[in-house]
């Protein structure tokens, strides 16, 4: 019998909990499929649809793409704290898939114009701007305490297989028959995504938390309560928001780059796309192997990622630009699973679906400043420049992250709550 158990234990969690591997999956054909819609739109805008502003279009685009992450923040946060969230998964996913359906069907009698290709993108965001933090707040539901960090590594390493199988699809997709095949696949990946979800059991689910049964529950607290006590935690996420202004421009970037410098079409977009993708996997399944503390890891690794985002623009070439963005994509999955496992533990189960909401949508609102501000700067500037502004940028927000644990120390009773997280940072 301790055989059997040890080897049950040896397997990978999607295997070892169907219910878990069911949702997980769900997350990873929604994730696919938005990615796959945006970084083919993109593509398109910048190599099909012609124009003198296919910097400020393609950010422009991804702008709108991003926005209901956080105009919708608030609404998300009441909804997943108070319905059940195997309910809330199934219905953001079937009504993107909804939406997509419609979309394919209007597409196939004529081309989508690019109002109908803003209003989709804008649609299946927030969709997916409800599954994501729905999704990170119930992976206690599914699994055991002594698998979070694994469940988490998956969770996080979905948005690298999603972003290197989307990345990788969208451009050739457009490239072989435009954008309305593209819709329709994600049609059926949401739908498929949906019917996972509602086969799957939240066995960890406590009674009471949702919905009906919620009437004893003590109201949910605001963020601003939540991270009153939890100081290192605030100054983290606003560093992590800065450096997002940088690291997420590269979606603007790649296909400018791909265009100006390398004078290239949609298989070496995807090319790029599926090597950041791939890095991001595999810094979410190693990140927990790295030594030393979580401030030191992410310090170090946003300095390599500053250094990796400007080598392109140093040394322009297709050998480059996918050495750098695989080391980029390792550094930004490190981070993740480092940083996420650990608010799990030190977040009270109470306040997470509004954290994780409001976290989301603080992180994600920097996506469209920067999509705006390098797609704007990309009618002016050489895609050169733009790679040594992101890796420029950086380098002031890695000492300020440095500059944040060692304030952890100094907070007195404040920063108490920090310390396990620094303790923990240390056993993983």
């Amino acid at each position: 019998m301790n055989a059997v158990g040890s080897r049950t234990r040896r397997l990978p969690l999607v295997l070892r909990n169907a219910s878990f591997g069911r949702v997980w999956a769900g997350q990873l054909l929604t994730q696919a499929a938005s990615r796959m819609f945006q970084v083919g739109a993109v593509w398109w805008l910048v190599g099909f649809a012609g124009g003198g502003h296919r910097g400020l279009d393609s950010g422009l685009f991804l702008m709108v793409s991003t926005l209901p992450a956080v105009a919708l923040a608030p609404v998300v946060a009441r909804i997943v704290a108070r319905h059940a969230h195997r309910t809330v998964l199934a219905g953001a996913a079937g009504a993107a898939g909804a939406a997509a359906t419609v979309a394919a069907v209007l597409a196939q009698s004529r081309p989508l114009p690019a109002a109908a290709i803003y209003a989709v993108g804008l649609a299946l965001a927030a969709c997916q701007a409800l599954f994501d933090p729905c999704l990170t707040t119930s992976v206690p539901e599914l699994v055991e305490d002594a698998d979070i960090e694994a469940a988490t590594g998956f969770e996080l390493s979905t948005q690298s297989v999603a972003g290197l199988g989307g990345g990788l699809l969208g451009p050739l997709a457009v490239e072989a028959g435009g954008l309305a095949g593209v819709v329709a696949a994600c049609a059926a990946a949401y739908l498929l995504a949906a019917l996972l979800v509602l086969s799957a059991r939240f066995p960890h689910a406590m009674a009471g938390t949702h919905g009906p049964h919620s009437g004893t529950a003590p109201a949910p607290r605001t963020l601003r309560q939540v991270l009153a006590g939890l100081p290192f935690i605030r100054r983290v996420l606003v560093c992590f928001a800065a450096a997002n202004v940088f690291t997420t421009a590269v979606y603007v970037v790649m296909p400018l780059y791909t265009r100006g410098v390398l004078h290239s079409t949609g298989t070496t977009v995807a090319s790029l796309e599926a090597a950041l993708g791939a890095g991001t996997l595999v810094g979410s399944f190693t990140g927990a192997r790295v030594p030393g503390r979580p401030v030191t890891v992410g310090t170090v690794s946003l300095t390599v990622t500053a250094a990796a985002l400007g080598l392109p623009g140093l040394f322009p070439g297709h050998a480059v630009a996918l050495g750098a963005l695989a080391v980029v994509g390792w550094c930004i999955g490190v981070i993740g699973v480092r940083f996420v496992a650990l608010f799990q533990r030190l977040v009270p189960a109470d306040d997470k679906a509004e954290f994780f909401a409001v976290m989301q949508a603080l992180l994600g609102a920097t996506f469209p400043v920067a999509s705006l501000v390098f797609g704007a700067l990309g009618d002016h500037l050489t895609a050169r420049t733009l790679c040594l502004v992101q890796g420029a940028g950086l380098v002031p927000v890695a000492l300020a992250l440095w500059w944040a644990g060692g304030r952890a120390g100094a907070d007195g009773p404040r920063a108490s709550a920090a310390q396990p997280l620094a303790r923990a940072g240390e056993m993983s």
